[in-house]
């Protein structure tokens, strides 16, 4: 065998190797239905704090579908849902992008988010899902110049509320967000949902979100959240131009309130916030108050980031 010939052999196998431990990882997390034990300590420390309340928030809608388009799946199913009728929700959108809020057909679902109370947020308004970090100065700059007119033209009002593509930001975009009146906000809990190309489907979504929710427990129970008009907002991650999200947003809801039973997180009597106001409030509540701040995100990004 030539030393190319053995070369190849080994990454193969190295490759495979990898693939299986992988694929093995998946598997036993999937498996991992039960969440961490709750200490006499941290049940005794959740019974000081408010509820919780859960603010959905999706980016990088409007969909560009033509049929059956997800964004407004989701916007049916936040009105008319077993959990709670009329929720209201962020909308991380891109206002400018290619083949959907560039388009006639995109701009008419804002409206549409915006007729039916819920919040614009400002994503991106380049034609693609750019990184604003490696955007020049100037390009960001009209970036957010043109995002802020487009979505002040579609609800009344500028945006007060940015998530940055990739979660990604430095100290530089920070302070310009900033001065754009805009605030950062990031998440506690990703449905880890935004696949758009390939297998869309979420074999984990139960049991991802429930221990997510459990690792968030003990810094509820710590008091490391802020209180938003008596409740304390918990942020939660979606992407409204996944169709897969869109089919399953009901069962979404559901897994989100169960979850938070058997974790032993006592829920506002409305889970989910139904005020666009509110929104704002508890989004606000929570946005980043320091760019050099590392971002605490859950799963893969936080290693990412890391």
């Amino acid at each position: 065998m030539s030393m190319l010939q053995q070369t190849i052999t080994a990454v193969r196998q190295r490759t495979h190797s990898a693939l299986s431990i992988s694929a093995l990882a998946v598997l036993l997390a999937g498996c991992a239905a039960a969440p961490p034990p709750l200490s006499p300590q941290t049940e005794a420390l959740l019974k000081a704090q408010p509820p919780i309340r859960f603010l959905l928030t999706f980016d990088d809608g409007p969909s560009r579908d033509k049929t059956d388009n997800p964004t407004l799946s989701i916007l049916h199913t936040l009105a008319d849902n077993p959990q709670e009728n009329g929720i209201k929700a962020l909308f991380f959108v891109q206002t400018r992008s290619w083949g959907a809020g560039d388009t006639v057909a995109g701009q008419e679902i804002m409206r549409q988010e915006v007729a039916q109370g819920q919040l614009l947020g400002f994503h991106t308004a380049t034609p693609f899902h750019s990184n604003h970090r490696f955007l020049k100065p100037e390009v960001l700059e009209q970036s957010l110049n043109d995002g802020i007119s487009d979505i002040t033209a579609l609800q009344g009002e500028p945006p007060k509320l940015v998530r940055p593509p990739f979660w990604n930001y430095d100290q530089r975009t920070f302070t310009t967000y900033q001065q754009h009146g805009m605030h950062i906000l990031l998440t506690d809990l990703s449905a880890n949902d935004g696949k758009i190309y390939g297998i869309k489907g979420s074999l984990r979504r139960r049991s991802n979100l429930l221990h997510e929710l459990a690792d968030l427990r003990e810094h509820i129970a710590q008091g490391k959240l802020p209180v938003v008009d008596g409740n304390i907002p918990v942020l939660v991650a979606f992407h409204d131009i996944n169709s897969y999200t869109a089919d399953h947003m009901a069962e979404y809801l559901e897994i989100l309130t169960t979850s938070a039973r058997e974790v032993h997180l006592q829920t506002a009597a409305k889970p989910f916030y139904d005020d666009r106001r509110a929104v704002e409030r508890a989004a606000l509540g929570r946005s980043v108050q320091d760019g050099a701040q590392i971002p605490e995100l859950p799963g893969l990004w936080k290693w990412i980031w890391e």
